[in-house]
């Protein structure tokens, strides 16, 4: 039969277990009870090893693979970068965390003028559960303008303004200082903060996202990243 010999072979009860389908001690039994195969041969020795990139392992003759290790970043986006997995002509957000092997994908998008929080991860249904509209995540940034900001700007913005032919949802501003707020949005439009406060008579100097849902930035330094153990 042939199973290949390497460094990294697994036995193959563990090969099992990481597969997510029965734990160290179940998989002996469904390998004792001649339920599974190793390149199309029915193997029944529990001290069979496997190689994990080139042997084929099946359950009951369904091709088992080992769960692939969930990764979760939060990375503080300085200006400059944008939010792509690539791009040809500019550096991404990937490029900061190229010592991270595994293949990561941005939650949460900022255009190149701004900075802040970025999530970064390979799990997709978490990242559609947190990009999708219906979901209302809060997302909430720190935002210097121009000029002074008045109460009646203020109550627009919380209201909703009309940007790009459509009424922006109803929002929560926080004034920190005569030019300086905070703004939670449950939506995601296009530049939406800086079209909102074009559309009250003001212009954004600086945008920051602090916050994504339950993850702050916190102490992060721009450039660097967190390993979070879950989002």
């Amino acid at each position: 039969m042939p199973i290949s010999r390497w460094e990294s072979d697994l036995r193959l009860q563990k090969y099992i277990a990481d597969c997510g389908i029965a734990s160290r001690r179940k998989a002996e039994g469904l390998i004792a009870t001649g339920k599974v195969s190793v390149n199309g041969k029915l193997v029944t020795e529990l001290g069979t090893k496997v190689d994990p990139v080139r042997d084929k392992v099946a359950v009951e003759g369904k091709i088992v693979k080992p769960q692939e290790k969930k990764i979760y970043l939060k990375l503080y986006k300085p200006r400059g970068i944008v939010s792509a997995c690539s791009d040809k002509k500019e550096k991404t957000v990937l490029d900061l965390v190229k010592d991270i092997p595994e293949r990561l994908y941005p939650i949460g998008r900022l255009d190149k003028d701004s900075e802040g929080l970025i999530l970064l991860t390979n799990d997709g249904e978490l990242a559609n559960r947190l990009m999708h509209p219906r979901y209302e995540h809060e997302k909430e940034y720190e935002v210097t303008v121009q000029f002074p900001i008045f109460y009646r700007q203020i109550e627009r913005l919380e209201a909703g303004v009309v940007i790009d032919g459509e009424e922006t949802l109803p929002t929560k501003v926080k004034q920190i200082s005569s030019r300086k707020f905070h703004i939670i949005l449950k939506e995601g439009k296009n530049r939406q903060i800086r079209k909102m406060v074009k559309e009250v008579g003001n212009k954004v100097v600086q945008l920051k996202r602090v916050r994504i849902g339950n993850v702050t930035l916190g102490q992060l330094k721009p450039g660097k990243y967190e390993v979070l153990s879950a989002i």
